[in-house]
């Protein structure tokens, strides 16, 4: 089911760009909205909770937003997709940009163990992400104006780890989904940006020990989608440093980093 909440601070909207975000109530998402508020942005977040939702949007009215509408819905269910989406981007008007921001971390020991759970992780990461990603290309594309659909990957999806592979093989497929897309559209209007953040902390990392200099907030990860897409970096790691890190795991040979635990 879907719900249409519209909130606004009334008069003309101020100068600002308009943006989709799915996955609105996920802590880079909310850091990421709050820099386009501040800008006198018009929003559409879309989640599943619908109290977490208003207040969300509440907030970033009273920051500078312009105009701020919110979708209850879960995107994790793909039923009616094409009416669900055109209904979201008929809120506000087509988005400048559509931020795809939401995903579970799952357990990979519970996946180990069951199906379902392999399923649930593969779905809401790769399966309905993909999904959304094709439905705004096909609505973005038509009218000629400079558009970008930003994707959260991760770092997980640069190589198969026994500690996560089921995560990390989801955001392997929504990272080569992006690539081919971003191929498909580079001689058009919308530009694709995928942004791989590495450990970040955030309520889906709560169960997780969080100390060590690897760990980045929310609000270093939303800073870094903006330059991205002020840029027009194709692909983004989030903070900088895991570019090499990322790289030395991708290249180190089977022998050796199967002798590891990572």
């Amino acid at each position: 089911m879907t719900t249409l909440t519209p909130t606004s601070r009334g008069g003309a909207p101020a100068a600002g760009r308009t943006v989709l975000v799915l996955g609105a109530t996920s802590a880079i998402a909310s850091a990421f909205c709050r820099t386009r508020a501040a800008a006198g942005g018009r929003l559409v977040l879309v989640g599943r909770h619908e109290t977490r939702l208003a207040a969300i949007a509440a907030d970033l009215t009273a920051r500078g937003a312009a105009e701020v509408a919110t979708v209850t819905t879960d995107l994790g269910d793909m039923a009616e997709a094409e009416a669900r989406f055109a209904a979201m981007i008929a809120r506000l008007g087509p988005p400048d940009e559509v931020l795809l921001a939401y995903g579970v971390l799952g357990e990979q020991a519970a996946a180990q163990d069951s199906a379902e759970e392999t399923r649930r992780v593969i779905d809401v990461n790769f399966t309905s992400a993909a999904l959304w990603l094709q439905l705004a290309a096909k609505h973005l594309v038509a009218d000629g104006r400079p558009r970008t659909l930003v994707v959260i990957g991760s770092v997980a999806g640069d190589r198969g780890r026994q500690s996560n592979y089921v995560y990390g093989a989801a955001k392997a497929g929504l990272d080569a989904f992006a690539e081919g897309l971003a191929h498909r559209l580079h001689r058009t209007n919308v530009k694709v940006v995928t942004v791989k953040p590495g450990f970040v902390d955030t309520p889906m990392t709560a169960h997780l020990d969080r100390s060590g200099p690897l760990w980045a907030k929310p609000e270093a990860i939303a800073s870094a989608i903006d330059r991205a897409v002020a840029s027009g970096q194709r692909i983004v790691y989030a903070p900088w440093f895991w570019r090499p890190i990322m790289t030395a795991v991708r290249f180190a040979p089977r022998a050796v980093f199967y002798k590891t635990k990572l």
